[in-house]
């Protein structure tokens, strides 16, 4: 038998013929007390039958009652997963689906908690019943979505996978099918990878104003383009506005030169990666220069209304209280706006005075505004990212901690203002 995915190790053959105790929960074998006897000749071997002695020391315990009567010929059975095997069989050009070194494999066996291995000519799938049906479902949707046209990357199919094991209701053919109709004309699918990434796309296309916050790598600017290209080439909206203050992240730079483009086209670099990255390039050129995708400096917002387009506000946690109220109420009809920011990088001389920071406490609640707050697992970068993120996190929380020192006044660290 050959093994694809990582040693199994979750599971035993030999099953235990103990049994389920009125008021017993799992694990909890303080309050019961019983003398194992030997299973009798007359029993099958495969099982391990264990007798009960009558109840005499059981005193207090809340889940059996003394007054219950015991016998020696009465068994308890104590009920385990059973475990079933299903042979899969093994289609044209399924190896994507196994991942890199069987990545994807490890991750359904985890998640799902069952084995799959491959077998002469099928795959095996070991678990339960409802595990091998969840596997088998994977299996056969990815065989619909090849003969549909729809070609998975490796990054994309994992992201994919972790959706779908982790919520039952989603199937691989439904998120399939979806990033194939957002992603008409787009050089590759827009596709969220993580349950976070899933509700600030749904939340982009039924809402006109979505806040998306969280750490670098998320996937907050390139799914907001994205969600902008796909809407402009099916000719929801005329345009796209691109947005972001042009503020130095840590350093200045001077004054650049150039036109008016040429001076804000440093901070916007960020958006142009997106575009020319789901775009053709020539494409892009074209829109730019046509304004059917317009670079709008934020200082120069005041005064318009922004109708049937698609903003984004990239890096909005340096933004002013001014600049964002100013920003959110441009919006004219048929208008989308997408605002985007990490509030742990703001790199205003006065943290505390950040437009989104106060945004966010302002609207929370308002009827048509959705916030989608990321977390460090949604990072869809290098993996060293993601560990990045957690330390600097950990580190931050270890500055504002309280200390007192030999009976001295309580000394607490905080970043400087």
């Amino acid at each position: 038998m050959y093994r694809f995915g990582s040693k199994f190790r979750k599971y035993s053959i030999r099953s235990i013929d103990c049994g389920v105790i009125p008021g017993y929960s799992d694990g909890n074998f303080d309050s019961f007390v019983a003398d194992c006897q030997p299973a009798s000749s007359a029993l099958p071997d495969a099982s391990n039958q264990c007798g009960v002695a009558p109840v005499a020391n059981f005193g207090n315990s809340p889940h059996i009652s003394t007054s219950t009567a015991w016998h020696k010929d009465r068994h308890v059975r104590r009920s385990s997963p059973r475990l079933m095997r299903k042979h899969l069989e093994i289609t044209p050009n399924l190896e994507p689906l196994f991942g890199t070194r069987d990545e994807n494999l490890r991750l359904m066996e985890d998640a799902l908690h069952a084995r799959i291995d491959l077998v002469s000519d099928a795959v095996m799938v070991e678990g339960s019943e409802d595990a091998i049906a969840r596997v088998e479902r994977i299996f056969q949707d990815y065989e619909a979505l090849r003969r549909q046209g729809i070609s998975l990357q490796n990054g994309e199919l994992n992201g994919m996978l972790r959706l779908v094991t982790a919520d039952p209701t989603v199937s691989l053919r439904s998120l399939g099918e979806a990033g194939k109709q957002r992603s008409a004309g787009i050089k590759r699918m827009v596709q969220p990878r993580s349950i976070n990434q899933r509700l600030y796309v749904e939340a982009i296309e039924q809402s006109d104003m979505v806040f998306g916050i969280g750490p670098a790598g998320t996937g907050k600017t390139y799914l907001a383009v994205a969600m902008g290209a796909a809407a402009l080439l099916a000719k929801k909206i005329s345009r796209i506005v691109l947005v972001r203050p042009a503020v130095e992240a840590g350093e200045r730079l001077g004054f650049l030169p150039g036109t008016l483009q040429e001076k804000v086209d440093p901070y916007l670099r960020p958006l142009y990666d997106a575009l020319y990255d789901l775009l053709e390039p020539e494409r892009v050129d074209k829109m730019l220069e046509r304004n059917v995708i317009e670079v709008a400096p934020l200082a120069f917002m005041r005064g318009r209304t922004l109708n049937d387009a698609f903003i984004i506000m990239d890096e909005a946690q340096n933004t002013t209280s001014e600049q964002m109220k100013m920003f959110l109420t441009r919006m004219g009809n048929n208008a989308k706006a997408v605002i985007t920011g990490d509030i742990t990088q703001i790199d205003l001389p006065n943290p505390r005075k950040s437009g989104l920071v106060e945004a966010i406490n302002i609207l929370e609640g308002v009827d048509g505004i959705r916030f989608i707050r990321f977390e460090d697992g949604d990072v869809v970068r290098h993996h060293l990212v993601q560990r990045i993120i957690r330390a600097y996190e950990g580190f931050g929380r270890q500055r504002e901690l309280p200390l007192e020192i030999d009976g001295e006044p309580e000394v607490r660290f905080s970043q400087p203002q």
